[in-house]
């Protein structure tokens, strides 16, 4: 993969949605709601201040994020489907246990 995003923008992985309910009625694609979770494949280096220095994300790569269900853009890479986004699309970063 040679995506680098830039500036303060993301590429994120999200997770695959849930196939099967609690019930195991199995779900068609078109009832399947769109991942709000998923984890950071590669980070920018930062939004470029008005001196000319950066300002460092605050997620980097291998965390796990929340974000909106409509936000970032939908690409593909190496027939895999990605988001990019900014860093404020994302709502929450989830801790590790």
């Amino acid at each position: 993969m040679n995506i680098r995003p830039l500036d303060d923008r993301v590429l994120v992985a999200p997770e695959e949605s849930e196939t099967t309910t609690a019930g195991g009625i199995v779900l068609p694609d078109s009832a399947k709601e769109k991942p709000q979770r998923g984890k950071i494949v590669a980070a920018g280096p930062g939004t470029l201040n008005d001196d000319g220095s950066r300002s460092p994300l605050s997620v980097k790569k291998g965390d796990v994020v929340v974000f909106g269900k409509y936000a970032g853009t939908d690409i593909k890479v190496d027939g895999k489907e990605m988001k990019i986004m900014r860093e404020r699309d994302i709502l929450a970063k989830i801790a590790k246990k």
